[in-house]
């Protein structure tokens, strides 16, 4: 059974990692699935990046667009409404990190990370809720951090973002729950992805490991199987939520 057959997502920052896998995930179960993208991709790799998610199904298609400014989502998402009438799940992946000491954190480098991680939760949320709360229900899933959590040295502007992320879901989730959209947040713990693979090639991995009480790194598909139940109507009595995926790190 497809469970999200007829259903329209969005998912920012879908090209790679985690984001990927959620709209592979999506698509394989019916959604027409749009992901945004930032980076300068040739048009040949978008259209590997699409068949990849939805093969020859023609059931996902890319969109450059930058997450973090307004205007830019606006005329996103009046697009997407205009050529599909609806958007039913709206997962808000696309992210930065930008690993520093605080006291070497300069002012730009804090807006940038704040601006790519929180500001563009704001915007897509905004913005696609306007049509959810006409349709009297929606699905928004937000791409938090465990981060977010607990806190991480070198990592202050990324935790700060995504802990603001996990208050916005929350916050969401009681304002809009009258309309039957429900907000939902994942923190995802230390999952393979290029953005660590830094420091899985490192001395220090095995220090992480130690800290994973499954003893091992999360895969993307360990995310994007729980994005899938949140946006599916098997969780549509779940809303306000932040589930970490991290494997029993540091239980």
């Amino acid at each position: 059974m497809e469970q999200l057959k007829g259903k329209v997502a969005i998912v920012t920052g879908g090209s790679r990692g985690i984001g990927c896998a959620i709209a592979k995930k999506f698509a394989d179960q019916g959604a027409r699935v749009i992901i945004t993208y930032k980076s300068k991709y040739k048009k040949a790799e978008i259209k590997d990046i699409e068949n990849a998610i939805s093969g020859d199904r023609g059931l996902a298609r890319a969109v450059k667009v930058d997450v973090s400014d307004f205007g830019q989502c606006e005329t996103f998402v009046n697009r997407i409404i205009a050529e599909y009438g609806q958007v039913d799940i709206c997962v808000n992946n696309a992210g930065i990190s930008k690993d520093s000491t605080l006291s070497r954190t300069s002012y730009e480098l804090w807006d940038e990370v704040i601006v790519n991680n929180l500001y563009s939760v704001f915007n897509m949320t905004k913005l696609v809720t306007r049509h959810m709360g006409k349709a009297k229900r929606g699905s928004i899933i937000n791409i938090s951090s465990i981060v977010g959590i607990y806190g991480n040295s070198w990592q202050s502007s990324y935790a700060a973002s995504k802990a603001g992320i996990i208050g916005f879901t929350k916050s969401v989730a009681k304002e809009l729950g009258g309309k039957q959209i429900r907000c939902n947040a994942i923190a995802p713990g230390f999952i393979q992805t290029d953005m660590t693979q830094h420091l899985i090639d490192t001395d220090i991995s095995a220090g992480f490991l130690k800290n994973i009480s499954l003893g091992r790194y999360g895969q993307v598909e360990d995310v994007a199987g729980l994005a899938l139940f949140l946006a599916s109507d098997e969780s549509t009595y779940m809303t306000g939520q932040v589930i970490c995926v991290d494997g029993g790190i540091g239980k």
